[in-house]
């Protein structure tokens, strides 16, 4: 149920941005440094700056994310060792100590 609603959702997005797409089909001068012009349907400068503005939002976040991974990397590696010293802790009482330590332990 909730799949439905959200592909219908994403159906009636993607017509109301089509149908704003045919709508702005108008040229636009974009005025840029030394004089010099661009001339294109607003649309798509609106889908230009869009995509410039997600590439840069994605190559801003590259070095945190790139560091949460080398972080989790980190204490995952620590965890298994954690877990591994256990085991072997564990491992080590369960076994049944040898009779010249007993012997030692008891003083005799």
């Amino acid at each position: 149920m909730l799949k439905l609603l959200v592909r219908l959702i994403t159906v009636a997005l993607f017509i109301v941005f089509f149908a704003f797409a045919l709508k702005n089909t108008d040229e636009v001068v974009l005025r840029l440094f030394w004089s010099a012009e661009a001339k294109a349907p607003l649309i798509l400068l609106l889908l230009g700056f869009l995509l410039v503005g997600v590439v840069i939002g994605v190559l801003a976040m590259t070095g945190t994310v790139l560091r949460y991974r080398r972080n989790l990397a980190r204490a995952r590696n620590e965890l298994d060792q954690y877990r591994k010293s256990a085991a072997d802790s564990a491992a080590a009482r369960e076994q049944a100590p040898a009779p010249d330590t007993l012997i030692e332990q008891v003083g005799l």
